[in-house]
């Protein structure tokens, strides 16, 4: 068995037949399909249960997150190659193909992972221009200490679980992905363990499409995400990065915490704000993205210009919604 295919399942009914086709028609044949049902009220289970293809097997286990169900597809893994798909989402018939072909052709040295393009539904748009944009470069890649702390963030952001096949060992090795009831961001810490100290693979072609639409923390916010958990728990990864990255490894936490703290100001809560943005901060870092805003934003005047924001876009949505005429 060359490739095992991790679906973690829950509350995906009207979806997750789509996704297993998509798997089924795969034009790379040499693999198994896990699907892992955690603790689905909808009848998901069901449906991925009367699927035809024999090559896939159901797991069923008490609700526990996206992190301890795609672990427990860790566990029970046979194949060399460890590819994930959520159920919401679909592969192009050549991804898997594609992956191994590009493991073949890593060179001496062995690589860690493939991750490829993706195209984003709804508007059915591929991303590659927004990654090339952002110094994502098609080949093998090897963080140094001269990986600038945002250019690091830009690589891990573009390692999304579903577009990304990895070699199993190297995923065990680093302990799989983050469990505890972690609903956001449970797959970063794991990415930037491997950027860390492996060599991967960016391909910019599309091959994956990700639904936004079915996705309960892609659509409109109407709060801040959750915190990744390397920025709640970053001790792990410092203990897990080489020394001679860890000065890069700190520039990229604090780039994402001022990112963070931006956003949880403009939502509303500058103490957790403040929390975040004082953990990682040095004044060393000023010439960073969203430093002075981050500053701002971890203040009661950044919550209150945060509340002007939000009124301000409410007025322009429903001044907008007012001038559609309604067909008759």
């Amino acid at each position: 068995m060359k490739v095992s295919v991790i679906i973690p399942l829950y509350n995906k009914a009207l979806h997750v037949r789509n996704a297993l086709t998509s798997i089924s028609r795969q034009s790379y044949e040499d693999w198994e399909g896990i699907v892992v049902d955690d603790g689905s009220t909808d009848g998901s289970a069901e449906v991925a249960a009367s699927f035809p293809d024999k090559r896939f097997r159901i797991i069923r286990q008490p609700n526990a997150g996206p992190g301890a169900a795609r672990n427990r597809g860790i566990t029970e893994a046979r194949g060399q190659y460890l590819a994930f798909l959520d159920a919401d989402d679909e592969w192009f018939p050549d991804y898997l193909d594609t992956a191994v072909r590009l493991f073949g052709e890593g060179g001496n040295q062995e690589l860690a992972s493939v991750t490829s393009g993706y195209v984003e539904y709804p508007p059915n748009q591929s991303r590659e221009p927004l990654w090339r944009a952002r110094g994502i470069e098609e080949g093998v890649v090897r963080v140094t200490p001269e990986t600038s702390g945002v250019r690091l963030s830009h690589m891990l952001a573009y390692m999304s679980s579903c577009s990304t096949v990895a070699l199993t060992k190297i995923v065990r090795r680093w302990g799989g992905f983050y469990e505890s009831r972690c609903l956001y961001g449970e797959d970063a810490a794991l990415w930037l363990k491997l950027l860390l100290n492996d060599r991967i693979y960016f391909h910019h072609r599309a091959l994956v499409k990700f639904n936004r639409t079915a996705s309960s923390l892609s659509t409109s916010l109407k709060r801040a995400r959750p915190l990744e958990p390397f920025l709640l728990h970053p001790e792990d990864i410092r203990l897990n990065c080489p020394p001679h990255l860890a000065q890069t490894l700190e520039r990229m936490l604090a780039f994402r915490a001022y990112k963070s703290a931006v956003m949880l100001g403009y939502w509303g809560d500058h103490h957790q704000a403040r929390q975040v943005r004082r953990a990682f901060a040095s004044w060393r870092d000023w010439k960073l993205a969203h430093f002075w805003l981050a500053l701002a934003a971890s203040t009661v005047v950044g919550g209150w210009g945060g509340a002007m924001l939000r009124a301000r876009a409410k007025i322009i949505s429903q001044i907008r919604s007012d001038r559609v005429v309604p067909h008759r």
